[in-house]
């Protein structure tokens, strides 16, 4: 009977006549169980007989099994990961090496060595085999992979590789942290750690990783492995490099690396490596990379450059006219100001819509998208990128729309909608004053730091009154422009009043970026999300503790009209205020 014909019959129920049919064919024949009987009474007489054969045979069988196990296990975990013949050419090495003590140019073959505008080197065909590669990508495809996304970066990535089991990503580690650390290690004249820190990225349509050194304690050599598609300049993706100022900042963008299949990138990280991965532009490629850092002594940092504090300045001496000229009457009515501070006291925070009179809204923004107004991009690229206007360039009514915001009569109404003391006619809260007395005498009998620092601030903020005071600037977001946290606006953090008013196209959507993000200091859970809203006045109180930042504006921004050169454009009066 042929093959499929017993598979045919084995999956398929017989009939019941079938099966007495076959049970009487078969009557006359030994039971199976009368056969297995007589097989172990002729089986334990052999035995009897012959116990060292079956000691043999015992302690033989296991063995092999265990070895063909070992072997089959090892082939599955791991695959040899041939590097290209460069890493082993010994003159090549000495050479490298010397030049990268120099910071001096030098290439041969696949192997080339730049320090403009720091030390890089860039090594093609990095992997000996093709085979390897295409495996290589087809395992990392595979792997589970985290959205990411902060004030920094937004892209996807796997979990760290250090204890994958796959046989390829497994013989890629061993190559890298083994012989080419040591290769690596002997190049740089230092000892690198055999610390394995890896793992796999995929950047799809608007992905990004924004500026900055990638400095942090242990960190000596920064590394990414491309494993891309066929990819051009115009996909985006590429690893821009910045050059620095006199104050060892970013500065410019003055070389960029396109991605290439198998390609290893490799630079020390310094107090100058400031680099980016520009937004992925492609709707259709994924720039899937392997990236990581080889651990060694730190280089040394010179002293962190700190910004010069942003001026304020007190109220102008505008009276209600203003307000009875540009605001809308609702906002202006006592009772409704009570309803707004109450829902303020409650959330810290709050939208007015429609907060200006609206042909006073059209006005300025229609003066704000024709009007010769002089813009300046606004840097050092780590710390944030948008564009600010020159207060003396502001046509007219954008001006008197800056001076409201400024004005003595503003502050009063702000300090109405909000109970904060931005002006002496503001009348003090003696509730809260009973609170906070209230507040200097734990429940527990023993006082923790946070209530100590808190009763130090707020008897400080009690003894000492000062005059209400402000800053702000117009801005203008554009695709690239975003803010970022950064250390310095962590230690320099204070109670305010932050105040956001958009001017937009109506067509400014919130997936194109541009919304503010507030979070906590050193956690990365969004405590609030601001999105810029037409004719919105945003107003946020924060604490010590809670920073801000702009999120990266994206490449979906960009208008689609068919004329590349047009851009949506988000406009905002951006002013803090402090009691």
């Amino acid at each position: 009977m042929p093959p499929d014909s017993l598979n045919s019959g084995r999956n398929t129920p017989p009939s019941e006549t079938s099966f007495i049919r076959d049970a009487r064919a078969v009557s006359h024949l030994p039971t199976f169980t009368e056969n297995v009987v007589k097989a172990l009474h002729k089986l334990h007489h052999h035995i009897s007989e012959h116990p060292l054969l079956v000691c043999t045979m015992a302690s033989k069988r296991p063995q092999g099994d265990k070895e063909r196990t070992e072997k089959k296990k090892k082939k599955n975990c791991e695959e040899t990961a041939e590097l290209c013949s460069v890493v082993d050419d010994e003159q090549a090495k000495r050479a490298v090496r010397e030049a990268w003590s120099q910071k001096t140019h030098y290439s041969h073959g696949d192997l080339e060595l730049d320090c403009h505008p720091f030390p890089h080197c860039i090594i093609r065909n990095f992997l000996d085999s093709e085979t390897f590669v295409e495996n290589l990508q087809t395992e990392l495809l595979g792997l589970n992979f985290n959205e990411k996304s902060n004030d920094l970066y937004k892209f996807k990535q796997s979990d760290d590789l250090k204890k994958r089991k796959e046989p390829h990503i497994t013989g890629l580690r061993a190559a890298l942290f083994g012989r080419f650390r040591s290769w690596l290690g002997e190049v740089l004249g230092v000892e690198l750690e055999p610390t394995v820190d890896i793992s796999c990225a995929r950047y799809e349509y608007t992905d990004v990783l924004l500026c900055h050194d990638d400095e942090l304690e242990g960190r000596r050599v920064a590394f990414i492995l491309y494993l891309v598609p066929p990819w051009q300049i115009s996909d985006g993706g590429t690893l821009d490099l910045y050059s620095i100022d006199s104050n060892f900042q970013p500065q410019s963008i003055v070389k960029s690396l396109i991605p290439s299949l198998n390609t290893l990138v490799l630079f020390e990280v310094s107090p100058v490596s400031f680099h980016q991965v520009s937004e992925v532009l492609t709707e259709d490629k994924c720039r899937l990379s392997l990236s990581g850092w080889f651990h060694g002594p730190s280089l040394e940092r010179p002293p962190r450059h700190i910004e010069a504090p942003v001026s304020r300045s007190p109220h102008l001496p505008r009276d209600e006219t203003v307000l009875l000229e540009w605001v809308n009457p609702v906002y202006l009515d006592i009772s409704y100001q009570e309803q707004i501070q109450e829902e303020f006291e409650d959330s810290s925070e709050i939208q007015l819509k429609d907060f200006l009179k609206e042909e006073k809204f059209r006005e300025v923004s229609e003066a704000l998208r024709v009007a010769q107004i002089q813009w300046t991009k606004k840097g050092p690229p780590n710390k944030r990128c948008y564009d600010v206007a020159s207060l003396d360039t502001l046509p007219q009514c954008v001006g008197e729309c800056w001076e409201l915001l400024r004005s003595e009569s503003f502050f009063l109404l702000l300090s109405n909608f909000t109970g904060l003391q931005l002006h002496y006619l503001c009348p003090a809260d003696d509730e809260d004053e009973d609170k906070e007395e209230d507040e200097d005498v734990p429940e527990s009998g023993e006082a923790t730091g946070s209530s100590t620092e808190s009763r130090s601030a707020n008897t400080s903020r009690k003894k000492e009154p000062s005059t209400p005071v402000c800053c702000g600037e117009l801005r203008r977001w554009s695709h690239g422009g975003y803010t970022l946290l950064h250390d310095a606006e962590a230690a320099q953090a204070e109670y305010a009043l932050d105040l956001v008013l958009p001017f937009s196209s109506a067509e400014w959507q919130s997936e194109f970026g541009g919304y503010t993000c507030y979070v906590a200091n050193e956690e990365d859970e969004e405590l609030l999300t601001v999105y810029p809203e037409n004719n919105s006045l945003a107003l946020v109180y924060r604490d010590k503790e809670t920073l801000k930042f702009v999120k990266h504006v994206n490449h979906r921004s960009s208008s689609d009209s068919g004329n590349s050169s047009t851009c949506r454009a988000l406009y905002d009066f951006s002013f803090v205020y402090y009691e």
